[in-house]
């Protein structure tokens, strides 16, 4: 429903009100045997006082409520609005009621006293100030709440970005270093991974400006950076992958478990002693669930491979991309580095 439709509606629940509140009264005091006089005099002027009063309010008094130094213009103006139509109103029956000859005993009916009518019609044109104020205020808070979700939105948006342009370079860092290390020892093992790293890099470029990706694409990443890894390897390490043969139609955040499989990899290898690596996914109606297990080998103070980011950026991501909602565990135990990730799913029909 757009802005027109809104408005449109809005009034005709608006006419639809006060034709109820007009009819009303009308239907009861003409079947008394009344006249439109009396209808008019004891309920339709009040009924006209009451609409004044609150589209008053609605459509001016209210805003100046919003600025702070105009808060005391704003009781006041109501206040006086009050005391009028109070007076007024009550002024106007003591003039018109005029009592006709011949009624005997109900035309002598004494009235309730001046004080108390006023009292009375004071607190009843309290009550359209009151709703007027009530529907504005709720309207004007709902659209700081609209504007309040935009703004976090954007800012979602932009943090994301900033840690995506944070996951590139390193990523292409790590991946170069791993390439330059072999290029004098195995020039043509280089080239192919120079070939491998070109199609991770369109996988970056087509994929990281995307919301979501299928699962099946993310996995087909990962394997062409584990085969680029696994070149650099000797017999000492051993890699084990574990992804489901048949994979779900499922999406999730691009680029989101390329820094687990990185970390296992750049603290997982030992150039003389045994290492061993272990990946492994599954899916359920649920969650998306990742574990990496690695013998960890921690890096030496002088070594600057990588700029130590990937965990915390994936950290910082899952926070915003699902707050409360994920797991992401890490422990090390006996030198094995293990970490457990879920996030959850939504299956695409």
């Amino acid at each position: 429903m757009n802005k027109l439709q809104n408005r449109n509606f809005e009034w005709i629940i608006h006419v639809l009100v006060w034709v109820a509140m007009f009819s009303l009264p009308t239907a009861f005091v003409l079947s008394s045997g009344k006249g439109f006089r009396d209808l008019f005099l004891h309920f339709w002027t009040q009924l006209i006082a009451l609409a004044i009063l609150f589209y008053l309010n609605y459509f001016f008094l209210v805003k100046l409520w919003l600025y702070r130094d105009k808060k005391i213009l704003y009781v006041l103006i109501n206040l006086l609005l009050l005391f009028t139509f109070s007076m007024g109103r009550d002024l106007l029956i003591d003039v018109f009621s005029v009592v006709p000859q011949g009624r005997g005993a109900r035309g002598n009916k004494q009235k309730p006293p001046f004080g108390f009518r006023f009292y009375i019609d004071f607190l009843i044109y309290l009550i359209p100030i009151a709703f007027a104020f009530a529907i504005e205020s709720g309207k004007r808070m709902l659209h700081i709440e609209a504007l309040k979700k935009e703004a976090d939105s954007i800012k979602l948006q932009s943090e994301l970005q900033h840690l995506k342009f944070q996951l590139q370079p390193h990523f292409f860092f790590n991946a170069l270093n791993n390439i330059y290390s072999s290029i004098d020892i195995d020039p043509a093992q280089a080239k192919t991974a120079i070939h491998g790293l070109s199609k991770l890099m369109r996988y970056f470029l087509q994929k990281s400006e995307e919301e979501k990706v299928s699962l099946a694409d993310e996995l087909d990443f990962l394997n062409k950076y584990i085969d680029l890894m696994k070149m650099r390897l000797t017999d000492k390490t051993s890699v084990s992958v574990h992804f489901p043969e048949m994979i779900p139609e499922v999406s999730i955040p691009p680029l989101v478990l390329i820094s687990l499989v990185e970390n296992a990899f750049k603290h997982g290898v030992s150039a003389s002693q045994p290492s061993k690596i272990d990946i492994g996914l599954s899916v359920d109606e649920r969650q998306v669930s990742f574990t990496t297990f690695n013998t960890s080998f921690p890096k030496q103070s002088d070594d600057r491979s990588g700029s130590g980011i990937g965990l915390k950026n994936l950290e910082k991501r899952l926070q915003l991309l699902y707050p409360k909602n994920h797991r992401f565990e890490t422990k090390l135990i006996n030198n094995v580095f293990t970490v457990n990730l879920a996030i959850p799913i939504r299956e695409e029909k």
